[in-house]
Parts: C-alpha cells; sequence; structure tokens
C-alpha cells in the first residue's frame, strides 16, 4: 500500500483535502473549533470540537456530501501571510488555533490560506483550486484526546484519503476493504481468539480458550528451540520494587512508559515494565566462574507498559504483554559467537513461519540527546563499536538508525512489514556493558580475577501477542494446523444414526493429540460446514452410512471442494505428520 506521507504530489493533494473537510464541517457545525489536520501515511486526518456533538455515519455521508459541492464550485486556494499579532485577531475566536500561534516566535511570518468563505492556518504548500479534489473518501473517525494527553478534553477525528484519478481511489478502497478483513482485531473476534472490556480496562487483553491454545503452541514452540541452544527458563514477578528500577536507570529514563508506584508496608513497588532488572538479579545470586559462561536466562514474562491510550491496538500493542524474553551474560571475547548464535535463531523461526519481508536496523544513540540515555560516552563508543563489528563479521545486512537505542546500550532490531499498518520490531537483540556494571554483577576469570560479564539482551519473538497479532494478518486466520485451535471439525449427518461412530472417530483423535469439535447439533449438516468454512478451521469430517460400512472417514480440506476418502488410521497420520512439520 502506497505511502501518502512520503510520495510529495499525493501529500499535498490530502493536505489540500483535509482544508476541504473542515470547510465542510464548518458549513454544517458553525461552531465548530479545529485543531490539526496532517497527512498520515494513509490519507490525513483533522481534529475538532464538535462541542457536545458526536459524529455518526450519517453525519460522515453529510460532510462528504458537502466536500463534493464545495470541490464542484471551484474556488482558488490562497495563501497569505500575516504578522503574529494579526493571526491572533484572526482566529481570536478558535482557542486551539490560539494555541498553535501562542508558540510560535514573535517574529515569524505565518502563512494560512483562504479556499472561498474558509481560512485555515497552515505552512502550505497546497494546490492551486478545491477542484482538483474530485476523487476522495472519509474512511473512519474516532475520538482523540487535544494533544495526545488524557487529562485533556476528547475531540472528534475524521479520516480521509484523496487521489488524482477515480481508478486509484478505487484500487485504494479495494485494499483498505482487504487489510480490514486481515486486521487482528477482527478475526481476534470472528474466531474468539481474545477480548477486551473497558471494565478490565484499556490495553488490558484477555485471551479466550482459542487464543490461549495458539499462545500456549508458540510459547512451547520457543521454549523448546531455546531449551536445544542451553537457555534456563525461570519465571520471576511481575512487580518489583521501585528501587529495582532506581538501580537499573529504569526509574530515571523510561519511568513515563510505567504504571505509577504502590506503595504496601512502607514499601514502593511498581508492575514491571521489563524484565532485565530481575535476570540481572539470578545471576547475582550465586558466584560464577568464567567456565560457567554463557549463562542464558530466558523466560515468558508478563510485563506492563503505560502505553497512550491512542497508541493502542488490539494484541499487538497493549498494556499487559508478554515477552520471549533472555539474558545472556558472556564474557568479551563470547559476544561475537553468541550474538551470531541469537540471529541464527532469529533466521531459523523466521524461515519456519515463513517470514521473507523484513530487514535489519543497527539502532544507535543520540549523543545529543542528554536525558534519554545512559551518560557515559566511553561505554556507548565501546558498544557501538562492538555490535558494528559483530554484524559486519557475521555478515548481517543492516542500516543505522540514530536514536533508536535502548537507554543503556545499542541494539539490532529485525523490523517486520505487516500485512496492516506500519512497520514494526518483532526481534532483537541489544549489547549491554551498562546493566551489569550497575549491577555490581561478577564472574571469576581464569587468572582468578572478578571481572563484569557483558549481557546480551533479546527477545525473538518479540512479545507472543504481537507475534499472534503478525500471524493472524499474514495468514488472514487460516493458521498452519499445528497452531489451529481446532484442528479436525467433526459432523455427523444422522445423529439418530451415525453419532456412535463419530464419537468413535472423535475419541481416537483425540487419544493422538489432535484438537478437535464435535459438532453433534441438531442442525443440518450444510450449515455444519459452512460455520466451520467461518471458523476456519483446517480438517472436516463428514460421517454417514458409507464411513461407518468400511470403516473410513471422509474430510474436506479448509479451501477445497475435494472430498477424500481414507481409513481412519491413515488420517491420523496424514493429521500427525503434517502437525510436526509445522508447515
Amino acid at each position: 500500500m502506497i505511502n501518502i506521507k512520503e510520495d510529495e504530489k499525493l501529500s499535498v493533494l490530502n493536505h489540500s483535502c483535509a482544508h476541504l473537510l473542515a470547510q465542510a464541517v464548518k458549513h454544517l457545525y458553525p461552531d465548530a473549533k479545529f485543531w490539526v489536520g496532517p497527512v498520515i501515511e494513509d490519507g490525513f486526518y483533522y481534529d475538532m470540537d464538535l462541542g457536545d456533538k458526536k459524529i455518526t455515519e450519517e453525519d460522515i455521508t453529510a460532510i462528504e456530501k458537502e466536500m463534493k459541492k464545495i470541490a464542484k464550485d471551484g474556488k482558488k486556494i490562497v495563501r497569505h501571510e500575516i504578522s503574529k499579532k494579526e493571526a491572533l485577531d484572526m482566529f481570536k475566536d478558535d482557542p486551539y488555533k490560539i494555541d498553535l500561534i501562542n508558540d510560535m516566535p514573535d517574529n515569524e511570518v505565518i502563512s494560512c490560506y483562504t479556499q472561498g468563505d474558509f481560512t485555515d492556518l497552515c505552512r502550505g504548500p497546497h494546490v492551486e483550486s478545491v477542484k482538483l479534489l474530485k476523487y476522495f473518501k472519509l474512511t473512519k473517525f474516532s475520538g482523540a484526546y487535544y494533544k495526545g494527553d488524557s487529562n485533556n478534553k476528547m475531540l472528534q477525528r475524521i479520516y480521509g484519503i484523496c487521489f488524482p484519478t477515480r481508478e486509484e481511489l478505487d484500487e485504494h478502497l479495494e485494499e483498505l476493504e482487504s487489510a480490514k478483513e486481515r486486521d487482528h482485531r477482527k478475526l481476534g473476534k470472528d474466531l474468539e481468539i481474545f477480548m477486551s472490556d473497558d471494565l478490565v480496562g484499556r490495553g488490558l487483553p484477555m485471551f479466550l480458550p482459542n487464543g490461549y491454545i495458539i499462545w500456549q503452541e508458540l510459547e512451547n514452540y520457543i521454549k523448546n528451540k531455546e531449551k536445544k541452544l542451553g537457555y534456563q527458563h525461570v519465571m520471576t514477578p511481575c512487580v518489583g520494587n521501585v528501587d529495582l528500577y532506581k538501580t537499573s536507570g529504569h526509574w530515571d529514563h523510561y519511568k513515563e512508559n510505567m504504571f505509577p508506584k504502590m506503595e504496601v508496608d512502607g514499601e514502593e513497588f511498581v508492575l514491571r515494565p521489563m524484565n532485565c532488572p530481575h535476570h540481572m538479579m539470578i545471576f547475582k545470586n550465586k558466584l560464577h566462574s568464567y567456565k560457567d559462561l554463557p549463562v542464558r536466562i530466558a523466560e515468558i514474562a508478563h510485563d506492563f507498559r503505560y502505553e497512550a491510550s491512542g497508541a493502542l491496538k488490539g494484541i499487538e500493542r497493549a498494556r499487559h504483554f508478554c515477552q520471549n524474553d533472555a539474558h545472556i551474560f558472556v564474557t568479551p571475547e563470547q559476544i561475537k559467537d553468541e550474538f551470531k548464535s541469537v540471529v541464527d535463531l532469529i533466521f531459523d523461526v523466521y524461515k519456519d513461519f515463513n517470514i521473507t519481508n523484513y530487514h535489519c536496523v543497527l539502532s544507535l544513540r543520540d549523543p545529543a540527546d542528554k536525558t534519554k540515555y545512559y551518560q557515559d560516552d566511553e561505554m556507548w563508543n565501546k558498544a557501538e563499536d562492538n555490535l558494528r563489528q559483530v554484524l559486519n563479521d557475521i555478515g548481517i545486512s543492516y542500516t543505522e538508525e540514530i536514536g533508536e537505542a535502548a537507554f543503556y546500550g545499542p541494539k539490532l532490531d529485525v523490523n517486520v512489514k505487516p500485512a496492516v499498518g506500519n512497520e514494526y520490531t518483532l526481534s532483537t537483540c541489544q549489547l549491554d556493558f551498562c546493566l551489569p556494571a550497575k549491577f555490581d554483577l561478577k564472574y571469576i576469570d581464569k587468572d582468578g580475577v572478578a571481572k563484569t560479564p557483558v549481557v546480551l539482551h533479546r527477545a525473538i519473538l518479540g512479545s507472543i501477542d504481537r507475534f499472534m497479532a503478525y500471524l493472524l494478518e499474514e495468514t488472514k486466520g487460516v493458521l498452519p494446523l499445528w497452531l489451529s485451535p481446532v484442528q479436525v471439525n467433526i459432523i455427523p449427518v444422522n445423529n439418530e444414526y451415525h453419532l456412535d461412530y463419530a464419537k468413535k472417530v472423535n475419541n481416537l483423535l483425540l487419544d493422538n493429540n489432535i484438537r478437535t469439535n464435535f459438532d453433534d447439533r441438531d442442525e443440518k449438516v450444510g450449515y455444519k460446514l459452512r460455520e466451520g468454512v467461518m471458523k476456519k478451521i483446517p480438517y472436516t469430517l463428514v460421517l454417514g452410512d458409507n464411513e461407518i460400512s468400511n470403516n473410513t472417514i471422509t474430510y474436506r480440506k479448509y479451501g477445497t471442494e475435494n472430498k477424500i476418502t481414507i481409513s481412519l488410521d491413515e488420517f491420523i497420520k496424514l493429521v500427525n505428520t503434517e502437525i510436526r512439520s509445522k508447515k
């Protein structure tokens, strides 16, 4: 899908259309006040204060009609340059524009654009005339806090998209419809994988039985791979003493992303945002020799981060999630080999899941940012040089990004482009000289001297929650057999005659650890088949007289109309082979 923000002509067109939207809203709601209307990757939006009015689908239809009427009128779009004093006077009735203007330097020349009876504050540029804004669509609407701050008033946000031709608009709308069908939030609801409820709390998803099966399968999958590589799995508390995070530095550098502290019996606790402090203390629990290293401590850990409400997105971005986390304690000489082992594991997993659309980013600190990063130039230079050298030595192709490092060290991020939405990081491996020193970690080297280990922080699946969201959208919910919550749907043709045989087949499949749905409801077979397709169940068995007479089963595979009859033993072997292959 095209990125509107990165295409200069489309960016100008969409920004102009945002003004057209605001003008139409002003015609329909004369008391409307406007905040900002920027271009974004998939079009534009405008935040507005409509008083007590809440936008509905009917309102969107009326606004679109008014936009078309204004565009047909064909007024020129004219730029004006005014002083700050003139701008304050021009927009004196709009507190949101006044707020923007007050933030501008006193001597700055301010620009605004007029189209007919509507003038808006804007740097521009814009198209020459509203008649060029023919092919647009308002795509959705939502609430948005003023300045993104939940302490401020909730405004109305309307999103839209604009193209120069009808063909381009139609093509984009088809892509949007496809993306909507892939959205893991829709699939999660349709397939009964997870749910959310404001009474529990925003950003706190709950996994339903189907979702928890997928979750457990992913947990077992990655744990088995880690065990073969020498990882030791632990379990640590979801809370920690505030002093733990003061020691690690998270309290100084990450506090705004943490939930507020709680006081209990004179101690202050916080929900943990990550697991490294706990794992540091596990390493410190006993004396280590250089012969013990690397020490690989892993955990499927529950973490909590205070994400802004506007950033929450199903299980892709939530306030509670479970990381496939690990911390590897190494000597300096072991950095390269262990880092390569982590990278090999990442790409081994990607091969299993057929993940090919990714790229690697070396995330570095911004030396000018004296707040975000732990201040130790020597440590940073050493860590960044080490990591860059390791990546070059093992032949990883990567780009560099300034300002994307963790506060304690540089990292390799593996970013994926999902089927829906923006690129995000799925896997990461971070090099850390900082936290081991902060926690005074030691191992006894071969010369008998106590030395500080280096730590690799790594997450292969990232968070299991986000990895599930990625898989749902990539597969449109048609998960591979080994991950499917229900693997085989069993339908007796007639409960009066075929139920006992269907029960026998169901029990044999369960005995072979195959997950089934035994559909003995008093419904027509056609209805049950259609429902099985809607639930995207990989195999459906329809069992009637022929199957009973010949001690066979007849199955249909999801996505096909073919009916195949084989013995029950052959079917069990077929299914188990496919499950083991993890295709």
